[in-house]
């Protein structure tokens, strides 16, 4: 499957997922493309990897394409979340109702400021980074969420893979350098508000020109 159709599959599930909710049993390619903000063709295109091509003149069964989507997405089984770094932004990770809501278990929380060490944030107490591949092992996460400083991001990713993770998802700034088996995903805030300043200015520039 197309990395770029993997990349718009939790839309159509949302979208899905939000059609299920109002009542809806049945939804068109049009309204579910609608939904996930994308072009009827590309959601047919996409959903046709998973060799869901709907009904002609009837549409898309909700709940199948949701069961297929989930199947597809790998959250069948509950996946378990390691979350290191339990700074603001890991405070705000951490109590989001929508990882459980999407599939998953925040099952662990790491810190290496022993003022956080010890304290309890969302139903879990919040354990020493020095003990991290323990607290993997013991948890049995497999994915984990960084929200550490880029200073030391590199070092923490390190271990998490050495214990076992196969999958990070870094707010650090700052490229992470993992082995083929492992996958990573950057959420570099400054960065897209960079990228929405030049669109704004661009805009801006193309206003003055006329």
């Amino acid at each position: 499957m197309p990395p770029a159709t993997v990349a718009r599959l939790p839309g159509y599930l949302r979208a899905l997922e939000a059609t299920a909710a109002s009542g809806a049993v049945l939804t068109s390619s049009e309204e579910l493309a609608r939904r996930a903000g994308v072009t009827s063709a590309q959601l047919r295109k996409d959903l046709s990897h998973l060799g869901s091509y709907g009904r002609r003149g009837v549409g898309y069964d909700v709940q199948h394409l949701r069961e297929q989507i989930t199947v597809a997405l790998g959250l069948s089984d509950v996946r378990r979340v390691l979350l290191v770094g339990v700074g603001n932004l890991g405070h705000a990770l951490a109590n989001y109702a929508g990882i459980a809501e999407r599939g998953f278990a925040l099952v662990g929380l790491v810190d290496a400021d022993p003022a956080v060490v010890g304290t309890t944030v969302a139903g879990l107490v919040v354990e020493p980074a020095d003990d991290l591949a323990g607290v993997v092992a013991r948890t049995g996460a497999t994915i984990a969420v960084l929200t550490t400083p880029a200073e030391v991001a590199q070092r923490v990713c390190d271990e998490l893979v050495a214990a076992g993770v196969v999958g990070v998802l870094t707010f650090a700034p700052g490229a992470l350098r993992v082995p083929p088996h492992v996958d990573v995903r950057a959420v570099d805030v400054a960065s897209e508000l960079q990228i929405l300043a030049f669109h704004d200015r661009a805009r801006g520039a193309g206003g003055g020109a006329s």
